[in-house]
């Protein structure tokens, strides 16, 4: 979630959501962003929710002067990519004082004060309370909202192994404990291939 002001928004839009830089207080979290992160708009002086972009490059410095800032020498350096996914009009803006305090992001402030969880340019918020802002902005502006798994629907992430040991030979392996990996392309995971014959001495033992 970035916090910004509508002066500031306003830039972003008047160059086509291309671009968005970070203050150099939040450097750590702004030097995280990559291609593919969601970034949600809050307009601070307007209380109220305005758009969400995706990342679409690495975090890169520029010292070129496009945002504002009370003090001169903030230039907004930390800066990614963008491409605009929903933005609205500043008066279909999602209220922040309806949506804010049902946020899981500011559980651990007492309720009359969640806009202190919004204090500072850069919040890392789960990602049930981006789904769900997100949802309301599609809403508003006319647009089906996106459906997102649940987590018992979610399928486990399989990792995409591209490395694999092989190890071959040219006589057949004696040790019937041995285990030969064959890599899958189909699959996008190694495959524990056993040798038959081990297999048959097994079944062959269990009978006796």
């Amino acid at each position: 979630m970035l916090v910004t002001t509508q002066e500031n928004l306003d830039i972003t839009r008047s160059h086509g959501f291309s671009m968005q830089g970070v203050d150099t207080k939040n450097r750590k979290k702004a030097v995280r962003m990559g291609p593919e992160d969601r970034v949600l708009y809050y307009v601070s002086d307007k209380k109220g929710f305005a758009a969400t972009a995706t990342v679409t490059s690495d975090s890169f410095e520029d010292d070129e002067r496009i945002w504002k800032h009370h003090r001169e020498k903030e230039t907004f350096p930390h800066r990614v990519e963008l491409d605009a996914d929903v933005v609205l009009e500043q008066s279909d803006y999602i209220d922040g004082y309806q949506v804010g305090p049902t946020l899981e992001y500011v559980k651990k402030w007492p309720p009359h004060l969640w806009p202190h969880a919004f204090f500072g340019m850069l919040h890392i918020i789960p990602q049930r309370d981006f789904n769900y802002v997100e949802g309301e902005l599609r809403r508003v502006s006319g647009e089906s909202p996106v459906p997102h798994p649940t987590a018992e629907e979610a399928e486990p992430a399989i990792p995409l192994i591209t490395e694999f040991i092989a190890e071959t030979s040219t006589t057949p392996s004696t040790d019937d404990s041995s285990i030969g990996w064959v890599y899958a392309p189909k699959s996008k995971f190694p495959v524990c291939r056993k040798s038959r014959k081990s297999s048959h001495r097994r079944r062959t033992q269990k009978r006796r």
